[in-house]
């Protein structure tokens, strides 16, 4: 069956340049050469991606594996209770410990909804694939994206940090996702927090917060209900242009679903999201051969995606999908030419960097000092930015704090997380939030926000309470 493709984004807005599609070029060559010289050493080609990626786990995957409603890990799952900084809820998680630690996604419900009665169906199901997953109730049924994009990162930052199951999950690859007014909050997480290694927005509204996704550098997968009167196809299709084209993104619009079709048990859905999370959360490449290109579009209207879906920082070379022959490498020396001289193609493909603001120092204040402040810019663009501000107990305990800088000309603060605004003049004041106010001696906690003019390097000062 041949799906439609998604209309073509505009220049610069989601539509891959001749250098990046170059770019994935020479990537698929490398990788072709990589099988081809592989042939000389003892270890398969596939052998050699899994002693590459510790995260590659379970059998090799197979279409039916990836349909099934159970993966190969056994479960458990506990109720989280309400605080740091959400409404408590579930966490589900393999039993195995023998493996290491799992990647983790946060999930949120959409707007009044709780995820108890709508996603909660997921739970087990995603972590019997080998992920953690922690279900999320927001502080209120009424929250707007903007607090359910706090409350994930919150989530993420309890799971990790003193969550009673912390020592299973990667601190490194975390992910979150959303539907609706949760799908949104997923989408601006990703904004705030660019080291999330992917974000999954099903049918993301609300319409009208004409949601702009250029300067993301998180994997974005996006799903959507083709019947869906309240998240349209059209204002998807609008998001998913917005997606940068150096950042790995796919769209895929589900036939005849509605906007509550992502609330109920959904194999369609999962038969999408299973390969798309082992990509980005495992950099488990095995599971490309489902995305790239769609392997069974059976349910599926329209499906767009950047492939061939390589995970940053993660092994570069596919599996190869024909096994290599077993004829052993010719003795006889190859040939002494040398290579042509002629130099490949200089111009890098458009990429969206990395900060490379180098992270803060989180060494103890001097004594007698009861907590300092350390800020540093994260990310920046054309009129805005993105910060955050580490806050590190002196040499005794503190029970609430206060950090304070002085705005550069024409900056100002449009959103915050992990502490509470206040701002008198260019001075801006933020302080604790009702869960990381207490910190033991030497250790930190991080606030960060969305500031709008240009960056500067501020020193703020810190006191408690």
């Amino acid at each position: 069956m041949k799906l439609p493709t998604a209309q073509n984004p505009p220049r610069g807005a989601g539509r891959r340049t001749p250098s990046v599609r170059r770019s994935r070029a020479v990537r698929w060559l490398t990788a072709g050469l990589a099988v081809v010289l592989g042939l000389a050493v003892s270890a398969t080609p596939r052998d050699a991606v899994a002693a590459d990626n510790p995260y590659q786990r379970g059998p090799d995957p197979t279409p039916a594996s990836v349909a099934a409603t159970r993966g190969p890990f056994a479960t458990t799952q506990a109720t989280v209770p309400a605080g740091n900084g959400f409404n408590g809820g579930f966490v589900y998680y393999p039993t195995d410990t023998s493996l290491g630690t799992w990647g983790a996604v946060a999930i949120v419900p959409g707007y009044s909804a709780l995820f108890a009665n709508e996603e909660a169906w997921m739970g087990p199901w995603l972590a019997s694939f080998g992920f953690v997953v922690l279900g999320i109730e927001t502080n209120s049924r009424t929250d707007g994206a903007d607090a359910r994009a706090t409350q994930l990162l919150a989530a993420l930052d309890y799971l990790t940090r003193t969550s009673p199951v912390r020592n299973r999950v990667d601190a490194n690859r975390l992910s979150v996702m959303g539907h609706s007014a949760g799908g949104a909050g997923t989408l601006l997480a990703a904004l705030r927090r660019p080291s999330l290694k992917t974000a999954v927005g099903l049918a993301p509204g609300t319409p009208g917060n004409n949601l702009n996704m250029s300067t993301t550098q998180v994997p974005t997968l996006l799903l959507s209900g083709q019947n869906d009167g309240t998240v349209t196809p059209s204002y998807v299709q609008g998001i998913y242009n917005t997606l940068p084209a150096g950042v790995e993104h796919a769209w895929a619009e589900l036939a005849g679903n509605d906007h509550l079709s992502f609330t109920r048990s959904n194999p369609t859905e999962m038969r999408l999201l299973i390969p798309w999370l082992k990509i980005f959360l495992d950099n488990d490449t095995r599971y490309t051969q489902f995305l790239c290109p769609l392997a069974d579009s059976t349910g599926v209207s329209r499906y767009s995606s950047t492939c061939p879906l390589v995970p940053p920082g993660g092994p570069t070379t596919p599996p190869p999908t024909t096994p290599p022959p077993t004829t052993p490498p010719p003795t006889t020396p190859p040939p002494t030419t040398p290579p042509p001289t002629t130099p490949p193609p200089t111009t890098p493909p458009p990429t969206t960097p990395p900060p490379t603001t180098p992270p803060p120092t989180t060494t103890p204040p001097p004594a007698g000092t009861a907590c300092t402040a350390t800020y540093r810019t994260v990310n920046s663009w054309a009129g805005g930015f993105q910060a955050e501000v580490t806050v590190t107990a002196g040499s005794t305990a503190v029970n609430g704090w206060t950090a304070r800088w002085e705005l550069g000309g024409g900056q100002g603060i449009s959103q915050v997380w992990n502490g509470t605004l206040s701002t008198s003049g260019a001075t801006a004041t933020v302080r604790d939030a009702s869960y990381n106010g207490a910190l033991a001696p030497g250790t930190s906690t991080t606030f960060g926000f969305l500031g709008t003019g240009t960056p500067t390097s501020p020193s703020p000062t810190c006191t408690s309470p």
